[in-house]
């Protein structure tokens, strides 16, 4: 998610390497970003089990793909991007949690309008990936944005958080490519693609 949008298909130069991990996702605005980075840095303070995401790679997963050639996600977002598909308003909602037992695994954020379009977005996003040879995605899709993972695989308990900020709603103009790949400080994220909404 750099400071300047990139050109509808355009694809930065990222190295030779063929194959990369993957995935489709909504950007968000700077603001919500902003705020929600500092949710999530007091937040870390109080809740230390939990890893969690930095304000620059908050973003809205529709369709996470894994590790697969390049080739193979740059196929499905060209046929993406030739087909129009519309803008919709977003408003992220209440805090939520994934659990295991008593213990929490993931901590999100869902949505509190917008979750449809979110829904039916992902839906052709799944369709055009079935087509391009990857597996069908097993889970229902539940639009939601994961703020923090447990750092055991059982989950920890929760603490009690800050309150959350309250946040605006925003228009979803653009779906991302993203690739993810670890750096030393964690994942790092970059857009391979960026398709219009409209």
């Amino acid at each position: 998610m750099g400071d300047e949008p990139l050109a509808e298909g355009s694809s930065p130069q990222i190295g030779p390497a063929t194959s990369v991990r993957a995935f489709f996702a909504l950007p968000l605005p700077d603001s919500e970003r902003m705020s929600l980075g500092q949710f999530v840095a007091a937040s870390a303070e109080r809740a230390p089990e939990f890893r969690w995401t930095p304000a620059a790679n908050l973003h809205l997963t529709l369709r996470f793909v894994g590790q697969v050639e390049r080739s193979v996600v740059e196929e499905v977002a060209d046929r993406l991007a030739a087909t129009s598909h519309p803008a919709f308003d977003l408003e992220l909602g209440e805090l939520g949690t994934f659990k295991r037992g008593r213990l929490v695994r993931v901590v999100w954020l869902g949505l509190r309008s917008g979750g449809e379009a979110a829904k039916t977005l992902a839906s052709e996003i799944e369709a055009e990936c079935v087509k391009a040879g990857l597996e069908a995605e097993k889970r229902r899709f539940r639009a939601h944005l994961t703020l923090a993972r447990a750092r055991s695989r059982d989950g920890a308990v929760l603490p009690a958080l800050p309150e959350p900020p309250q946040l605006w709603p925003w228009r979803a103009s653009e779906l991302v490519l993203y690739s993810s790949r670890l750096g030393r400080t964690g994942s790092v994220y970059e857009p391979l693609r960026v398709m219009q909404l409209e």
